[in-house]
């Protein structure tokens, strides 16, 4: 399976304590620093990227359209899972572009990284975020007694290096992987890149991952969500548990009429069965759109022919009722975020045969 180079770079990646040997020791002799790369990420389809950080594989270069791959370069839903008896956590992050945060989206956001720690019930929490002020930035996080670290990477920037740094006489370890069959894809536009949340852990497929307790591999493509048949061949190459395609914001009805079902046709000659899940162009008002109509009417025909594991998430309620969702009436704010991955929790649940942490409210 593709997925398992991610996470075995070489023996010393394995799950346990990562040796000292492999960090450099910083100039005040207090401080071991050590790649990111030790500890193995999580959020990412394939191994073999031109940058560690990136989504897409190195192949596709040659076959996307230009814009796609400078955007698979963000390591939006990238994340590392890890586990210390630090107290305070050192991180260095060298980012690829000098844009640090957009109009409607703070750096937090765009170009920050975002600590997680799980609390004693098992249910993962913010505890920490550090926005940068220029290319190279270091940032000095509490880290609370935990089992579990989980550290986002910025949704709209990428990464040339991460290194993590603790006291030299602290230890930083690997923890085994999820299990990567119930892995959910998500193929999408910038609201699924990430747009805009305040900072990593809240774009929406974050929280519902972290509500499914299930990891989520973040393919959304700001402005460039629109069903390729390059792209339909790449995520065939996957082998999650569900796809969720949510592509209509930058689809204009034609392209929905003229792509949809060769896109679904190509993951299905891969995939017969898997659960192909898709999405309504969220409104912060709630009324359907005439892309949304095509797109429905597509989900009947198709499963009126015998396709059983396809499924169509209506935008009611995406946003909530109340017109505050949204910075622009088009992308989620922190609020909106949360509401959207309600509902596609609530809807990948069933699919999903796991637990679900209870959404905060």
């Amino acid at each position: 399976m593709l997925f398992a180079a991610l996470f075995s770079l070489s023996s010393y990646c394995a799950a346990g304590s990562i040796k000292q040997e492999l960090g450099t020791l910083d100039a005040d002799g207090k401080t071991v620093w050590y790649a990111g790369a030790l500890l193995g990420v999580e959020g990412k389809g394939w191994a073999d990227t031109e940058s560690f950080y990136a989504r897409l594989p190195l192949k596709a270069k040659k076959s996307v359209r230009g814009p796609v791959w400078k955007l698979s370069q963000c390591s939006a839903g990238i994340h590392i899972r890890f586990k210390s008896d630090a107290k305070k956590l050192q991180v260095r992050w060298t980012l690829s572009k000098k844009s640090l945060a957009m109009p409607h989206m703070p750096a937090t956001g765009v170009s920050g990284i975002d600590l997680y720690a799980m609390d004693k019930t098992g249910k993962l929490r913010f505890c920490a975020n550090a926005s940068p002020k220029k290319l190279t930035n270091t940032a000095s996080l509490t880290l609370p007694e935990s089992t579990e670290y989980l550290l986002y990477l910025p949704l709209y920037n990428g990464l040339k290096s991460l290194e993590l740094g603790v006291p030299k006489d602290k230890h930083l370890s690997k923890l085994p992987a999820s299990t990567i069959s119930d892995n959910i894809v998500f193929y999408g536009t910038s609201i699924t890149q990430g747009a805009c949340a305040s900072r990593p852990g809240m774009a929406a497929t974050s929280i519902t991952s972290r509500a499914l307790n299930t990891p989520v591999i973040n393919l959304g493509f700001s402005g460039n969500g629109k069903m390729e048949i390059e792209m339909a061949e790449l995520l065939s190459e996957l082998d999650p548990a569900i796809y969720v395609l949510d592509c209509l914001w930058n689809m204009s009805p034609q392209l929905v009429s003229d792509r949809v079902v060769p896109f679904i046709a190509r993951l299905r000659k891969s995939h017969p069965s898997t659960p192909i899940i898709l999405v309504e162009d969220s409104s912060f008002r709630g009324l359907s759109s005439e892309k949304g109509g095509i797109l429905k009417a597509i989900f009947t025909k198709l499963t009126q022919q015998g396709d059983q594991n396809l499924y169509f998430i209506p935008n009611k309620d995406m946003l909530g009722q109340d017109f505050d969702g949204t910075v622009d009436g088009i992308h989620p704010n922190d609020l909106g975020m949360a509401r959207q991955a309600a509902v596609f929790a609530q809807f990948l649940k069933p699919l999903l045969k796991a637990p679900v942490a209870e959404l905060q409210k």
